[in-house]
């Protein structure tokens, strides 16, 4: 090759004639060009400093105010949002003000709650907030007005939360509201082994199903959840004892109606709570969802024995809506009233001092002051220590709202006399003296004392003595009222602590595998795990490990993120790294 030259260049420089312009007065040859100005043609085109262009915005180092309204099975939805959000490395803030996206989680159960989400969506977009919207509501009702141009994720695609963040924050809107499926057959939803943050640390909320067999004609909730879908026993034993791995102490099943767990997949509630009660530790418990009397029906002598289990409450909240049998047949309720007393009957005979819990619904159309009466003989009868009294609101799209109403002033007349009803017995007084056992799992709304329930889930105030949260302890009660108790620890009395690990920190985020502290796909939270292995799996990958410096600041931002593609690129030539195509 070098025989095909004329000449040999000793350097770089040898290019360069003594003809050529030199960088230096290349810099000023053109000393009268000045720099064109483009107008615009108003100002909210102009794009300054604090405002970049959507694509150059890096994501992940938002702060997010996740706000959520409704159901157990909806907060449990929340925290695993929180929680992914969270893994990838965005803040999850307290403060609505200091956020730059609010992640509204709504309730479509009732007229109120679907009006507290709506003003929330305005409240956001006054304060020129970006928003994302999840849960029933737009899930249900996709295209009504006020969700217009909203991001949107579904109810069974919440595992999907950090790319609909991601988009909106960009500036797109991006819906996903399809259900998860494997081969052709419905899911649960999404997995149960997300990241999340726990409201409470020391409870764990676990979906059991989603959806449910039913059709009650002034369902909302219906509309968005589908019908039953149930997850695999295994999967939910699995997150059983990830929790109490975690600290958790207190497990609360929840779903849309859990007596039906199991019937799509060729199994029962009872199967799963057997499994479910064998991890269980000493000085934990299982606290059980909602369950409609049907289903309840063909597993009373299982379910008074579970029930009985010292490490599950002898609780069941069982709705029964109305004690009128043609309330019943209107509302589509698939029992009769005596099905009810039936499950009522045998559990409080088989599980003695169990608590019922039930909900009532005044003024459905078509209900006649004779069927509310028979209403307030049941309450009376029974004199359930926890009542969920709720006025009929006709939600839209429903059979009911189609039906003729109850006057407003009938309505909310009924209510005022079913709450003074509720209101008239104290059913803890008895209790004045008792010694119960008690887990303590909270704090009082007022922070005056924290909040134990014995084994029948009755709340028990306790004082507020760190050394007592998360213990299972022994108390002396003193004084009751209308909703609780009031307890003075024993102390002679054993000490449980359930957790067989110290609890996580409040807003800590649970359940980060591997997988999730190094897959881009699912989010990396760098700062909370900076000793996480990387590992390259896509371009992407390698972009999100080029962030770390850049999300931890400095003074030598561009530095740190040159250098760090540098190793990268040397480490790929030299095949130090770990790649998996």
């Amino acid at each position: 090759m070098p025989a095909a030259c004329e000449s040999v260049l000793e350097d770089i420089e040898d290019i360069v004639s003594a003809e050529d312009v030199k960088p230096h007065d290349r810099q000023f040859v053109r000393t009268n060009v000045f720099p064109k100005v483009r107008k615009r043609n108003s100002q909210k085109n102009v794009q300054t400093e604090d405002d970049p262009p959507s694509d150059s915005i890096i994501p992940g180092v938002q702060k997010i105010w996740v706000r959520t309204w409704g159901c157990s099975h909806n907060n449990s939805d929340g925290e695993y949002m929180a929680g992914q959000l969270a893994a990838y490395g965005y803040k999850i803030t307290d403060n609505s003000a200091e956020a730059d996206l609010w992640l509204l989680n709504s309730c479509t159960v009732k007229n109120p709650a679907e009006d507290h989400f709506r003003n929330a969506i305005k409240k956001a977009q006054e304060g020129k907030k970006k928003v994302v919207v999840a849960g029933c509501v737009p899930q249900a009702q996709p295209r009504q007005d006020y969700l217009k141009g909203l991001s949107i994720i579904g109810v069974q695609q919440i595992d999907r939360v950090v790319e609909v963040v991601e988009e909106t924050i960009k500036g797109h809107s991006v819906r996903l509201l399809g259900q998860k499926k494997d081969n052709g057959k419905r899911l649960g939803g999404a997995r149960l082994d997300l990241p999340k943050i726990r409201k409470n640390p020391l409870i764990e909320i676990i979906s059991i199903n989603t959806g449910c067999l039913n059709a009650c004609t002034y369902c909302k909730t219906k509309h968005a959840r589908g019908d039953l879908a149930s997850y695999p026993i295994e999967e939910l034993v699995d997150r059983a004892k990830q929790s109490f791995q975690e600290g958790v102490c207190e497990i609360w099943l929840t779903s849309e109606d859990t007596g039906a767990y199991g019937r799509d997949i060729g199994t029962d509630l009872p199967t799963l709570l057997w499994k479910l009660v064998e991890v269980i530790p000493e000085g934990a418990m299982l606290r059980l969802g909602m369950t409609n009397p049907p289903y309840i029906l063909e597993h009373l002598e299982e379910m008074a024995k579970i029930l009985n289990h010292p490490r599950v409450y002898a609780f069941l909240h069982i709705p029964v809506q109305s004690a009128s049998d043609s309330v019943l047949m209107d509302m589509k309720r698939e029992y009769c009233v005596a099905d009810f007393k039936q499950v009522v009957d045998f559990l409080k005979e088989k599980v003695p001092g169990i608590t019922i819990a039930t909900d009532i619904i005044c003024g459905f159309p078509g209900e006649t002051d004779e069927d509310f009466q028979e209403t307030m003989k049941l309450v009376e009868q029974y004199r359930f220590p926890s009542l969920f009294i709720n006025q009929f609101y006709p939600r839209p799209g429903t059979p009911a709202a189609k039906m003729p109403q109850v006057p407003a002033a009938v309505k909310k007349q009924r209510t005022k006399d079913l709450s003074q009803l509720f209101h008239s017995y104290n059913p803890y007084d008895h209790k004045v003296g008792e010694r119960q056992r008690v887990l303590v799992t909270e704090e009082s709304f007022d922070s005056n004392y924290y909040v134990a329930h014995n084994p029948f889930y009755e709340q028990v105030l306790v004082p507020k003595d760190p050394l007592l949260m998360g213990k299972m302890v022994e108390v002396n009660i003193y004084e009751a009222g209308k909703h609780f108790m009031k307890g003075q620890p024993v102390s002679d009395a054993r000490v449980h602590t359930a957790s067989i690990t110290r609890p996580l920190a409040k807003g800590e985020v649970s359940g980060l595998t591997q997988e999730f502290r190094c897959s881009p796909q699912n989010g990396t939270n760098w700062k909370a795990h900076p000793s996480a292995e990387i590992t390259v799996k896509t371009p992407l990958s390698l972009w999100m490990a080029l962030q770390l410096p850049w999300q931890q600041g400095g003074g030598l931002k561009i530095l740190s993120a040159s250098l760090a593609l540098l190793a990268v690129l040397v480490m790929f030539y030299y095949g130090g790294m770990k790649t998996e195509l």
